[in-house]
């Protein structure tokens, strides 16, 4: 694929909660239910329909979110600016937003998702759900100096 021009830099930004989890600690060993895997899986195959070639997948470290992406069966990177101490900051930088090109994927954790959710659509004050196993798909372009940012589609594993 060619590079984009300045006028037409596009980035997909794909957030996607890990699937439900036992409860416990420590926080990091949580695995997934038998709903999480189930969700996992669900959700898995319908990512894998719609990924393009060349996603970047970024995956937290907690165990919860190992599970969930492995279900995606594609290669990933774990890495701690998505994990459960992430911040907005940490995420977006990690992914790129919106400086660079292509199609990025975190599997991560509220509250963190949520807030990311929230603030590109214009109410960082917000602070809105990701539900477990739920795909919040964003699309941007830089259209001169103009950032324009569109919720593509928002998918819940019991839906599919």
């Amino acid at each position: 694929m060619a590079a984009l021009s300045t006028e037409d830099r596009a980035l997909d930004l794909i957030l996607w909660r890990h699937a439900d989890a036992e409860d416990g600690v420590p926080d990091c060993s949580r695995k997934l239910t038998a709903k999480g895997d189930k969700q996992a899986q669900q959700m898995g195959r319908w990512l894998k329909h719609h990924l393009p070639e060349g996603v970047r997948i970024l995956v937290s470290p907690a165990k919860r979110a190992q599970q969930t992406v492995s279900a995606l069966g594609l290669a990933f990177e774990t890495t701690r600016e998505v994990g459960t101490e992430a911040s907005i900051e940490s995420v977006m930088a990690a992914a790129g937003w919106p400086n660079t090109n292509g199609v990025v994927l975190v599997v991560g954790h509220q509250p963190t998702l949520g807030r990311i959710a929230a603030t590109l659509l214009g109410a960082p004050e917000a602070g809105w759900s990701v539900k477990k196993g739920c795909v919040w798909w964003f699309s941007a372009r830089l259209h001169g100096d103009k950032l324009q940012t569109a919720l593509r589609t928002v998918v819940s594993p019991e839906f599919l």
